[in-house]
């Protein structure tokens, strides 16, 4: 028999846990194929009790993935069987309705077992750049158009892989080397978190995880209900506006804080849309829960009793509740928007907590490489998928400025110029901030990006752009000015729209500038010296400077000539 612990040493086992869990992701970064996982840490991964509910989450990932992950494990549970959970298996599906949202992600979950007995189970999931079908872009009409689809099933059967799955995938993808060596990475990264839990196990003298376990849960959930419990009692709306693909897209949102839970109700939200930026609920769920969380009790853990409270309502085919066969690969676009909605309702009831509408959804783009087709290509021309990650501005924060090109909510890295060239043979001629993006404030919005995209030598491609913000900005707050729209065209200025896949021909280059995030506050407010420094730095204007802060003449004089001198330092 295991000994009795007390409080003390499970808070220690609780870090150990967590610790556990970083080891698994930065083992899936390290060995990930896809630049996706490698260099933007577009992943999660989690430790679940032997009923399917989530103990702990790698500090690395994306809310996304790790809260539609934390209600994933228990369809893995219900679909494969507890009878037939065995030592040595390892489970996968992509299933956008019982994985993270669409078939782009791939979700791997592996038992821990423990002399014998089955003591937990680890999930993780990651981004993967191509799954077949039309390719990573909004253009489907349906699922079935989106990639192939990979039931709930047993990767590996007590240690043996199933190789006829094996060849249905890469028969089915155009780069299957890269999935199947992110298949393996995944399947490998549960593995360590394994070893290491069996290590803590038998530091601790535990017989399996039920003890800390309950402390986890316990403790979480008590600390939830007391923050909600201080909320005030109260009902507010939120409402919010965005391109969508050829018709804009309203999210609504009706949020109810009562004694024990807080209610998200999305009744009056637009319906599906045509092609494939419709949301599953369990990715919108997991983003609006992440939103509350951020706002109401940041430091509680992320886990399943944390995360209870929170409750989601959705009609069925609004655009929040997708079900199948809708298509569904670029759920984030929406998904990324619902925490703007949800504090669009909270700012009413909790005034100064939450921060302005943002850039919200990554600016993601994915280059189809070919040899050129309007005259002979050279012999080294090539084949290629290449998918990079971009983000916009955030909006500023009530006490703060928004982050320049850094992305919330889904929190991904941006990914480096020299992994993207690396990935195939595109060049990135430019990528730099983009002065005046950020809305102006009291507190000023973060700043969004340009970038120029072109192919090497003896290719042309397909760019299939996953872009909003180009007609519906970021609106600011409490009398914060809005952020810059998006813009994307070709370098001899033929017109490319925000959203689908896009033919560039050889020696074109595509030009984009990406949204900024809006401002917080009257911009009459804002410090000079504040004024003064984004000025020195280039992040505004100096018509900007004058006009919206009211800086001098004599003032901006002075800032040129420092910054002409080289007398300016952060």
């Amino acid at each position: 028999m295991g000994k009795e612990h007390s409080n003390v040493a499970y808070q220690v086992m609780w870090n150990r846990l967590i610790s556990v869990v970083e080891e698994q992701a930065q083992a899936l970064v390290r060995t990930a194929f896809s630049t996706s996982v490698r260099e933007a840490g577009d992943l999660s991964a989690g430790v679940y009790d032997t009923q399917g509910q989530m103990l702990a989450q790698a500090v690395t990932g994306t809310p996304g993935h790790v809260n539609a992950m934390a209600d994933a494990v228990a369809h893995f549970i219900r679909r494969i069987g507890r009878e037939n959970i065995l030592d040595g298996d390892v489970y996968i599906t992509n299933d956008p309705w019982e994985g993270t949202g669409h078939l782009h992600d791939i979700t791997m979950v592996t038992p821990s077992f423990y002399n014998g007995n089955l003591v937990g189970f680890f999930a993780c999931t990651a981004h993967i750049v191509d799954i077949g079908g039309r390719g990573f872009g909004a253009d489907a009409a349906s699922v079935y158009e989106e990639g192939l689809y990979i039931a709930i099933m047993k990767f590996a059967n007590q240690g043996v892989v199933d190789e006829t799955l094996v060849r249905i995938v890469r028969g089915n993808v155009r780069e299957p080397d890269q999935l199947i060596g992110d298949i393996y990475a995944l399947s490998s990264c549960n593995e360590i978190g394994h070893r290491r839990l069996i290590e803590m196990i038998t530091e601790f003298d535990l017989e399996d995880l039920s003890g800390i376990g309950s402390f986890i849960l316990d403790n979480s959930r008590r600390a939830t209900l007391e923050r909600i419990a201080a909320l005030p009692r109260q009902t507010a709306g939120g409402e919010m506006t965005v391109d969508g693909f050829s018709k804009p897209i309203t999210l609504k949102v009706k949020l109810t804080i009562e004694a024990d839970r807080i209610i998200s109700d999305f009744t009056g939200t637009s319906g599906l849309d045509k092609k494939g930026i419709n949301c599953p609920l369990v990715y919108a769920k997991a983003y609006a829960c992440y939103a509350l969380k951020c706002a109401i009790a940041p430091e509680i853990p992320n886990n399943a009793a944390s995360l209870a409270p929170f409750e989601i309502i959705a009609p069925v085919n609004t655009i929040v509740n997708a079900v199948h066969p809708a298509p569904v690969a670029l759920r984030h676009i929406v998904g990324h928007f619902v925490p703007d909605a949800v504090y669009a309702a909270l700012d009413q009831i909790l005034p100064g907590v939450v921060p302005a509408e943002g850039a919200g959804c990554l600016c993601n783009f994915q280059v189809s490489l070919r040899p050129r087709t309007d005259a002979p290509a050279p012999a080294d021309a090539v084949r290629s998928e290449v998918l990079t990650f971009n983000s916009g501005g955030s909006g500023a924060r009530p006490e703060f400025d928004g982050l320049n090109a850094t992305a919330f909510p889904s929190g991904v890295m941006t990914m480096p110029v020299e992994a993207t060239e690396h990935a195939g043979p595109v060049i990135i001629w430019r990528k730099e901030l983009r002065p005046d993006s950020g809305g102006t404030g009291k507190q000023r919005g973060g700043l969004g990006q340009y970038m120029e995209v072109g192919a090497r030598e003896g290719h042309e491609f397909d760019f299939q752009a996953m872009f909003d913000r180009v007609d519906h900005p970021a609106r600011g707050r409490r009398g914060g000015g809005v952020g810059a729209r998006t813009t994307i065209a070709q370098d001899d200025g033929t017109k490319m729209f925000g959203k689908g896949k896009q033919f560039v021909p050889h020696g074109r280059k595509v030009v984009m500038a990406f949204p900024g995030g809006a401002g917080y506050g009257d911009p009459k407010d804002r410090d000079l010296t504040l004024v003064k420094r984004d000025l020195a730095r280039g992040y505004i204007s100096a018509e900007t400077a004058a006009r919206d802060y009211g800086l001098s003449v004599t003032d901006i004089a002075d800032v040129e000539n420092a910054v002409r001198d080289g007398e300016v330092t952060d």
